[in-house]
């Protein structure tokens, strides 16, 4: 009788989705996240769910792995080129978490907008004086710069337009959808035009830093930064600067680089800078929803069908003749 395939996660899972897991593999979920017992768990594993970043050598401690599951989307916790070498096949989520995200941006909008973190602080150290002075700024008739227009920039647009009147324009590497409702833009004119600036594109050689001084220096007295894509997106020393001289005016940041953030982070010493620790896209639904749909993924991985994502579809006729190897 062929052994049960092991599955491990890089944590645990929903709970939902791990009783799924326990009922076609052998599985286990590293309960700290850390990497040493990952490593130990990862030599005999054939799938594994990704929610922490893996080291760049990773797969060369896991031999007979044949499937990796991001679960989320973004592709920078994994080694791509490493696991496409081994013919590891890989997969992401694109919907999971998109409405957790969008209303996290149209969230942090509104703090940033209405000074709500600032206020709020005000109001428990000055009491009812605190309302002394206090202006906040409307959405409607601003305008709302999208940079990276894929399904979470254009879920964010059609939420600030419908939801609150305001100008969409956009800045993206492929072609914007004719009725996503977004101008399309460069960069330059992105950043100096709009009156929140919202990031929204994955992190790659060619987007790391891509948020730079003179970006930043171009925008407008009062503009706003959201960055819920991915934190090297930004140059950390140029936002620092750039928020000393208020342009912009405040910053939401969730995302980092690297992450967890060190203690002295020089981010949590400025007032003007709204911080979450990469909980954009962490409800209860998403939550749920990710870990179900990278079962669902492996499932369908490992039963030799492709998964509604699949990361590195060059390696697939490869992938299936280890797979058939395997299940001799």
């Amino acid at each position: 009788m062929p052994r049960r395939l092991r599955i491990v996660a890089t944590s645990p899972l929903h709970p939902d989705a791990e009783a799924l897991l326990r009922q076609s593999y052998d599985y286990e979920a590293v309960q700290d996240g850390s990497i040493e017992p990952l490593s130990r768990l990862i030599v005999d594993a054939d799938g594994i769910i990704v929610r922490n970043k893996l080291p760049d050598d990773f797969f060369d401690a896991a031999p007979h792995l044949l499937a990796c599951v991001r679960h989320g989307v973004g592709l920078d916790f994994i080694p791509l080129e490493a696991a496409t070498a081994k013919s590891i096949a890989v997969a992401n989520l694109l919907e999971a978490n998109k409405q957790s995200v969008i209303e996290h941006v149209v969230a942090t909008a509104l703090i940033l907008a209405r000074n709500y973190a600032d206020i709020d602080q005000r109001f428990r150290s000055q009491g009812w004086s605190s309302r002394n002075g206090y202006e906040g700024m409307e959405l409607a008739g601003k305008t709302l710069g999208i940079v990276g227009c894929g399904r979470i920039g254009r879920g964010v647009a059609q939420a600030m337009r419908y939801g609150f009147g305001m100008q969409t324009i956009g800045y993206s590497r492929s072609d914007i959808p004719a009725d996503a409702g977004i101008e399309p833009v460069s960069l330059a004119a992105l950043f100096s035009r709009s009156d929140i600036v919202s990031l929204h594109m994955p992190s790659t050689p060619e987007t790391r830093g891509i948020v730079n001084d003179t970006l930043l220096r171009s925008m407008k007295p009062g503009s706003l930064l959201i960055n819920a894509g991915r934190g090297d997106l930004v140059d950390e020393t140029a936002l620092i600067d750039a928020l000393s001289r208020g342009r912009p005016a405040a910053a939401a940041i969730d995302v980092f680089e690297p992450e967890p953030i060190q203690p002295d982070h020089p981010f949590l010493r400025i007032d003007n800078i709204f911080l979450t620790p990469h909980v954009a896209g962490g409800t209860r639904e998403a939550s749920r929803r990710m870990s179900i749909q990278s079962v669902e993924s492996m499932d369908r991985l490992l039963a030799g069908k492709q998964p509604t994502s699949l990361v590195n579809p060059e390696i697939w006729e490869k992938y299936l003749a280890r797979l058939i190897q395997r299940s001799r």
